[in-house]
């Protein structure tokens, strides 16, 4: 059984094994995209189907190894990359033969983000922005009452003059965030505003300022921040790597003159 167990471990952690499972969650991708066209899906529906089966329990298998290869059930849980892999594999047999077609689809599509588990590359960035979500907290709020400030004043100036995009609460929060996302805020929602009330400018233009290029940046620094750490962790530079040297020897230093006095 040891000897088995050894085995699955190699075989999970080779990068030919790693490799073909890549390859396969792209063509489950693939196949899940021809789906969507009526006339391929109607001709080939059933090999869609079959391919669809087989590598629901390629994928099994697959699982089957990593949590034999693992010394304990405990450790294969412990990583939350493995855990996320079990419950969409689950999933799928789960949903096997449901009459609820559109949750199934949705469910075949969701397997294709194993790839975000097997790439390395994709795995470090994704574990980057769940970093930032503890610092993101105060940003949301900042975010969350500079755009309720900005939506009651629009609604009190503008829901007569627009009251397609300001005629009450949720309606100017809605507007805003189109126009915070820069796209046609300018010839959709401010010239209409301008052409009955022109001194409307300053509403806009302190709005862009201050949400589009200065919280939305916040947002850019606090994740390309993480990033770098997330980084920095995995591959060290070597100056990281020489401040580590220092900081250890300075603890057998400590620890020395500790046991001298």
């Amino acid at each position: 059984m040891n000897r088995f167990r050894q085995a699955c471990s190699k075989i999970s952690e080779h990068p030919i094994f790693t490799n073909t499972i890549i390859v396969l969650i792209m063509i489950n991708a693939i196949l899940v995209g021809l789906e969507t066209y009526t006339s391929i899906a109607s001709k080939y529906y059933d090999w869609i189907i079959f391919g669809d089966r087989l590598l629901l329990w390629i994928f099994t298998i697959e699982i089957i190894i990593r949590l034999i290869g693992r010394k304990s059930i405990k450790e294969f849980v412990r990583d939350p990359w493995n855990i996320f892999d079990f419950v969409i594999v689950s999933l799928g047999h789960l949903l096997v033969g449901s009459h609820y077609v559109t949750v199934l689809r949705v469910v075949r599509v969701l397997r294709v983000l194993r790839a975000v588990s097997i790439i390395p590359s994709l795995r470090k960035m994704v574990n980057a922005l769940i970093l930032t979500i503890p610092s993101m907290g105060t940003i949301l709020l900042l975010l969350g009452i500079f755009f309720y400030i900005y939506a009651v004043i629009g609604t009190m100036l503008f829901s007569d003059i627009a009251p397609e995009y300001f005629a009450t609460l949720h309606d100017s929060l809605l507007s805003l965030f189109q126009v915070i996302t820069l796209e046609s805020w300018a010839s959709g929602v401010m010239r209409p505003i301008l052409a009955v009330d022109p001194s409307a400018w300053w509403y806009f233009v302190t709005f862009i300022v201050i949400g589009a290029f200065v919280i939305i940046n916040l947002f850019v620094g606090v994740i390309v921040n993480n990033v770098e750490e997330a980084s920095r962790e995995e591959t060290p530079s070597p100056t990281d790597i020489k401040l580590g040297e220092l900081q250890k020897e300075i603890n057998e230093i400590k620890k020395l003159l500790e046991n001298k006095s």
